[in-house]
């Protein structure tokens, strides 16, 4: 009889930030679920944490999989407690140089995937009256910058379908929470990133430089993917969970000051902006 009080489905657990999450809740002694997109890392995922962890085959844009892997899981365990919609990759390239291809592919991965594992995992948590969904956002999430327009896109996407599904779950005891990481040392921004096919000179000063920096820092992050692993389970385990969570102080500061050039617009703005009603 193997003992455990969560079962998790962590998409995208090959590395990174997922790979870590999906270790230290194994080494906790909950039950993780890993989907990876190779058939050989299932079983190199299942040695993870032996009896912890189990690897499940899929890319996450095939949405005619999903019900079958979370029936699965269910016949297995009879419960899933959290989902941790993770996978995903950046797209670099000004709003100019993306192609629509290239930009429904952003979307399709980052936004549709988690948008089928959620809906897919409803009707579960419902029934249990009981569950987390978890988003691995971004502080890009938040804040926008040049050379990263379809990636901000996708979390604020992200963002505001997610904050929406917080209100119609709260009385079912569903969780919800954003995690808003900022660089941390994966391949994020490396390998994993993909910069689109064409560049424009013009635009090399503003979304230019703002890949080159960002491609540059690989290796050097100051984000440990252990740490915000840990993070992110003390909030899942918390009696009263954030709706949203920063990941790291450039995280925080970024989306702080963000939110200072929003009031700061608002407030400049406030006379054009309240005198549009009708003269009655």
């Amino acid at each position: 009889m193997i003992n455990f009080s969560k079962v998790w489905l962590i998409t995208g657990v090959s590395g990174g930030l997922g790979r870590a999450l999906a270790h230290e809740a194994a080494r906790q002694g909950d039950i993780v679920f890993g989907t990876v997109r190779k058939p050989e890392q299932v079983e190199e995922f299942n040695q993870l944490v032996h009896g912890k962890t189990f690897g499940l085959e899929l890319d996450v844009n095939d949405h005619s999989r999903i019900d079958i892997l979370i029936a699965h899981i269910r016949d297995q365990f009879g419960q899933l407690d959290v989902l941790v919609n993770n996978a995903g990759y950046g797209l670099f390239g000004a709003i100019e140089e993306v192609t629509m291809e290239e930009a429904r592919g952003q979307m399709e991965t980052n936004f549709f995937s988690a948008l089928a594992l959620t809906q897919a995992v409803l009707p579960v948590m419902r029934r249990q009256r009981s569950g987390h969904i978890v988003q691995i956002s971004s502080m890009a999430g938040i804040r926008s910058n040049p050379g990263m327009g379809l990636y901000n896109a996708s979390k604020f996407a992200l963002e505001g379908f997610s904050e929406a599904l917080a209100l119609e779950t709260a009385h079912l005891n569903i969780k919800v929470t954003l995690v808003e990481p900022g660089p941390f040392r994966t391949l994020w921004a490396g390998a994993s990133s993909v910069r689109s096919k064409k560049i424009i000179e013009d635009y090399e000063s503003t979304a230019g430089l703002m890949i080159r920096t960002v491609n540059g820092y690989t290796g050097t992050q100051p984000g440990d993917p252990v740490k915000g692993a840990r993070a992110i389970i003390k909030a899942v385990n918390s009696d009263n969970p954030p709706l949203r969570l920063a990941l790291g102080k450039i995280a925080l500061e970024a989306i702080r000051k963000k939110l200072t050039s929003l009031q700061q617009n608002y407030d400049e703005w406030e006379e054009v902006s309240v005198n549009t009603s009708f003269d009655e």
